[in-house]
C-alpha cells in the first residue's frame, strides 16, 4: 500500500490506542471510549475472518458517532487490504504492532510533543520522496509554526478562554496547536479543512493534546465558511494563523468573488481567477477582530506580482494592515521547493503605522536530505529581530511607507534589503609568493583598537605590503629517548 494510504490506517490506531489507554473507563474524560469499542476490544478481533468488517461494525463507528470524528478509513477495504486470509493477517499484524508494551500511554500524556502531528511528518516525508505523491500541504513544519505563534503577540497577551484562534485551512492542526501552546492560559481553537480525511486527523490531533472543545469543521473555507455570526457574517477572531495551498487556481470554484456575501473582497480588490494566494489573505483580514493580528505563509510572488494583486497590495499597504513581512529559505515545505513568505497583519492601531518590517532570513538554514530546515539558532534570532524591531545590515530593517511607494507598492524583499555576501578579494600576487596581505589585517582594525598591542604581537613585516605569522604551525615534539617512552607518548 502506498504511504499516502497507510498513513490513514497507522494515524487512527495510534489514536484509538492513546485514547483507550488514557480514557476507556475513566469519569468524565475528555472523549468517549463506547463500551466495547476501546483498543483491547479491537485486539480480541485478531485473527477473525471478518475482522475488517468487525473493526468498522465495532470500533471505528462507535468511536466516530460520539466523538464527531468523519471520514475514518475503511478497515474491510479489499482493494487496498486484500481479501480473504490475506486481510485477516494483515490487520491482526499491525493490531499486534500496537500492543507493544512501548506504546503504552496509560501513564503518559501528548503535552508539548505533537505525537499525531509527528507520526504524520514523518509519513509526509516519507511518501512524498518515494510514492512522489503530494499530500505536505497538510502540515506545516514544526519550525515554521513555532515562528508564527511567537510573532503574533499571543504569548506577550493577556489571554483567557475567551480568547479565540482560527485557522482557516488548518490541515492537521499542527500550526493551531503550536499557537495554542505559545498562550499563557487555555484558549478556544477553530479550524476549517477542506480535505475530509485531514480534517479528522485534525480533530483527533486536537483530542491527544487536551483541547477536545476545539472546533473542527470540514469544508471548502473560500466557497463556505462554516463560522459564521447570527447575521451570517463571518465569524471574527482575536487571531488568525493560515499555511493555505500555493497559488490556488481553482480558488474561486463554487463563489462569485464579485458578489460574495461575505464582502471579502470589496474593499481591497478580487484576486486574479488562477492566483488564490490574496483570496485567502483577503479572508483572513475579514476574519479578524478590530485589534486582531494575524499570520500567513505565502509564495514570495504575492509580494511583487502586478496587475489585480499589486492593487490589492496596495489597498493593503495603505490601510496600514501589513506589519511585517519575513522571507524563509526555500525548500522548507512538504510538495513544494518554491520559497515563501510569512506576510504578518495587525489591524490593531494599523491608521498609525509608517512602515513594514522586513526580514530576509532566506540564508538561515541546515540541509536535511532532500529538504531543508531551521535550525533552533535560526528560529530564535528570526522571532527575536521581529518582536525587537532589531535592525541589522543585510537581515532587517524597518522600510518606511514612503519608501514603498516610490517603489510603486512593490514588497519584493531584495529591493530593500541586500542580503548578497561580498565575495572574497583574491590576492594573486599573495598565493604566488606568500605572505599575508596588509589590506586583510588592516580590515581587523576594530579589533586593532581594543588590543592596541595585539597587531604588533601577532604580524611581522614580510616584504611591502605583506606580512609573515612568525608562530610555527604545530607545537613540536620532543624526541623519545626510549622505546618505553615512546610508547608511553603513544599510548598517551
Amino acid at each position: 500500500m502506498d504511504a499516502s494510504q497507510y498513513k490513514d490506517y497507522v494515524l487512527v490506531l495510534l489514536f484509538i490506542k492513546y485514547v483507550s489507554d488514557k480514557y476507556a473507563g475513566v469519569s468524565y474524560a475528555p472523549i468517549t471510549i463506547p463500551e466495547g469499542a476501546s483498543f483491547k476490544d479491537m485486539v480480541a478481533l485478531k485473527g477473525k475472518s471478518d475482522i475488517g468488517d468487525q473493526i468498522n461494525k465495532k470500533i471505528i463507528a462507535p468511536l466516530a458517532s460520539a466523538n464527531k470524528l468523519s471520514d475514518m478509513p475503511d478497515f474491510n477495504d479489499l482493494g487496498k487490504l486484500g481479501s480473504g486470509q490475506e486481510i485477516v493477517e494483515r490487520l491482526t499484524n499491525l493490531i499486534a504492532i500496537f500492543e507493544n508494551k512501548a506504546l503504552d500511554f496509560s501513564k503518559n500524556r501528548a503535552e508539548g510533543d505533537d505525537i499525531l502531528g509527528d507520526a504524520y511528518e514523518y509519513l509526509m516525508r516519507h511518501f512524498a520522496t518515494e510514492s512522489g505523491k503530494s499530500k505536505g500541504q497538510f502540515y506545516t513544519p514544526a519550525e515554521v509554526s513555532r515562528i508564527m505563534a511567537q510573532i503574533i503577540g499571543i504569548g506577550a497577551a493577556d489571554t483567557s478562554n475567551a480568547t479565540t484562534v482560527y485557522d482557516p485551512t488548518c490541515g492537521s492542526g499542527s500550526l493551531l496547536l503550536k499557537v495554542g501552546d505559545e498562550a499563557h492560559a487555555k484558549v478556544t481553537l477553530y479550524g476549517q479543512e477542506k480535505d475530509a480525511a485531514t480534517s479528522g486527523l485534525a480533530r483527533m490531533n486536537m483530542i491527544l493534546h487536551d483541547n477536545p472543545t476545539a472546533l473542527i469543521k470540514q469544508g471548502n473555507t473560500l466557497a463556505n465558511p462554516l463560522f459564521t455570526s447570527d447575521d451570517c457574517q463571518l465569524k471574527t477572531f482575536d487571531y488568525v494563523v493560515a499555511n493555505p495551498p500555493f497559488s490556488d487556481k481553482s480558488w474561486s470554484t463554487g463563489i462569485d468573488p464579485l458578489n460574495d456575501p461575505h464582502r471579502r473582497f470589496h474593499d481591497f480588490g478580487t484576486p486574479p481567477d488562477k492566483q488564490g494566494d490574496y483570496a485567502y489573505l483577503l479572508h483572513i483580514v475579514r476574519s479578524l477582530k478590530s485589534t486582531g493580528k494575524g499570520a500567513c505563509i505565502l509564495p514570495h510572488g504575492v509580494l511583487f506580482r502586478g496587475n489585480a494583486e499589486a492593487d490589492i497590495r496596495k489597498n493593503l499597504i495603505r490601510k496600514g494592515y501589513i506589519k511585517g513581512i519575513i522571507g524563509l529559505p526555500a525548500n522548507l515545505f512538504y510538495g513544494t521547493g518554491i520559497p515563501a513568505c510569512i506576510i504578518v497583519i495587525d489591524k490593531e492601531n494599523a491608521h498609525t503605522r509608517k512602515g513594514i518590517f522586513m526580514i530576509d532570513a532566506g540564508s538561515g538554514y541546515i540541509k536535511d536530505g532532500n529538504k531543508n530546515r531551521l535550525r533552533d539558532m535560526d528560529i530564535h534570532r528570526i522571532v527575536d529581530v521581529f518582536n525587537k524591531r532589531l535592525e541589522i545590515a543585510k537581515y532587517s530593517r524597518m522600510v518606511g511607507v514612503e519608501e514603498i511607494e516610490k517603489n510603486e507598492f512593490n514588497l519584493n524583499i531584495p529591493r530593500y534589503i541586500d542580503s548578497q555576501q561580498a565575495e572574497d578579494i583574491q590576492d594573486i600576487e599573495g598565493h604566488l609568493k606568500g605572505g599575508i596581505p596588509g589590506a586583510d589585517v588592516d580590515a581587523l582594525q576594530p579589533y586593532w583598537d581594543v588590543c592596541p598591542q595585539l597587531r604588533q604581537t601577532l604580524f611581522k613585516a614580510n616584504r611591502l605590503g605583506y606580512l609573515i605569522w612568525p608562530f610555527p604551525s604545530k607545537p613540536s615534539r620532543p624526541p623519545s629517548t626510549s622505546t618505553r617512552s615512546s610508547s608511553a607518548s603513544s599510548t598517551a
